[in-house]
């Protein structure tokens, strides 16, 4: 009888072990050890902290060095203070230009929001009176929860619909602290924000986080009328991390390879996407940033080679994903991002905007950095206006966007 191809023997098994532990640094063993420990009964769950810490210490090896560099040649450049006043000057106007095309000219005649010195974090406490219901369950998991966001008193018709996806480099899905200053503005306006959690790595190796994003989606389109949102239109928006799943999630209605949980009659399409300082090229080596971030994939969060399996890493990445039929997206971007270079963001702009037939905006923050909606109080409150303005006007037109035609 002929040995099928997938059949492994032991001695390969073992040879394939014996290769790892040879090639394996410090960093690979305290993985290891920190997923395997994870497993262990009743502490097992105490001890993830850990995976996730050293997880997170591999990306940070990885792009600090860039970040502490170019910080360092910012504060040493002459110059530079005057530089900076002159892009924070200027947000207002770019953010206008970027929108103008797209929302209608009157809305963009208003008051923009006062550029404020302390960093948005330091208003959490004011944006989370927004805040209606904590940790709602998605799905049947245990990290599957949500945070509703959403004004006291809705209008008697359904509000529409935003599910915010954190941040963190793939080994952290928390939605503590982020998305607070978009999601309180758009609770003002009337709008239900979905905040949600979802699966890492090192314990839960790609596709799960976007497994749950989409979880998320469905949830929202057979749930969200219980808080008050429209289950007929549900947006998605992100930042890092968030922003390369909100975007695939997008990109990929209904595929069913990324929600093999659910149903197969559950609904994961999107009205509109918003990616803020996003990654979305998982394939791309050519430059050395790009090489430590594939290699960050490898290790941590797909634990396999795109040289081996490159149809997981282009299925997961959204610039291989666009067609013509995609939804509505605003892509927000720093031009000083050290962590994911602006260039980037442009040329997935671009092959947005090739192939697709929905509108497509793009706001490039000049000398804003990566987290900067957390950090940098002179934007904020420009990114959010500037998204609600997007998100209110697909909203209003829903009828022709979902025709996917440009009028």
């Amino acid at each position: 009888m002929a040995v099928q191809p997938e059949a492994r023997s032991p001695g390969a098994a073992m040879w394939k072990r014996a290769r790892w532990f040879l090639n394996a640094g410090p960093s690979d063993y305290m993985l290891a050890m920190s997923v395997a420990s994870a497993s262990l009964p009743v502490i097992g769950k105490h001890l993830e902290p850990l995976g996730a810490a050293t997880a997170m210490g591999v990306w940070g090896s990885r792009h600090l060095p860039d970040f502490f560099g170019t910080a360092a040649k910012g504060w040493l450049s002459p110059g530079n203070a005057e530089l900076k006043r002159s892009d924070r000057d200027s947000t207002h106007t770019v953010t206008a230009a970027a929108l103008r095309g797209i929302v209608n000219p009157q809305d963009l005649d208003i008051d923009w929001p006062a550029p404020q010195r302390v960093p948005p974090l330091w208003n959490m406490r004011e944006h989370r009176r927004s805040v209606y219901r904590t940790s709602v369950r998605y799905g049947p998991r245990p990290s599957q929860l949500l945070d509703v966001w959403r004004p006291k008193e809705l209008p008697t018709q359904p509000a529409p619909v935003l599910i915010f996806v954190p941040g963190g480099a793939w080994v952290h899905g928390s939605r503590i602290l982020q998305g607070y200053a978009l999601m309180s503005h758009l609770a003002q306006q009337g709008w239900v924000c979905l905040s949600i959690d979802y699966r890492v790595a090192p314990h839960h190796r790609w596709p799960a986080h976007i497994t749950d994003v989409k979880t998320a989606i469905a949830w929202a389109r057979a749930n969200v009328d219980k808080f008050g949102g429209d289950r007929n239109f549900v947006a998605i928006a992100g930042t890092s991390a968030g922003g390369h799943l909100s975007a695939l999630a997008g990109l990929t209605v209904n595929d069913p390879e990324m929600q093999d949980e659910l149903p197969e009659d559950s609904d994961t399409s999107v009205d509109a996407v918003v990616g803020i300082y996003g990654r979305y090229c998982w394939e791309d080596r050519s430059t050395v940033e790009r090489q430590r971030f594939v290699d960050f994939l490898e290790r941590v969060v797909v634990k396999r080679k795109l040289d081996k399996h490159p149809e997981i890493f282009r299925k997961a990445s959204p610039i291989a994903q666009v067609h013509s039929d995609a939804p509505p997206f605003l892509v927000i971007h720093g031009s000083a991002d050290t962590v994911i270079p602006v260039w980037q963001a442009r040329a997935f702009v671009e092959r947005l905007r090739e192939v697709s037939r929905s509108p497509v905006s793009y706001l490039e923050l000049p000398g804003a950095g990566h987290g900067f909606d957390m950090t940098d109080g002179a934007r904020t409150g420009s990114m959010a206006t500037a998204i609600s303005l997007f998100l209110n006007h697909i909203h209003r037109h829903r009828s022709l966007i979902g025709a996917k035609e440009v009028i």
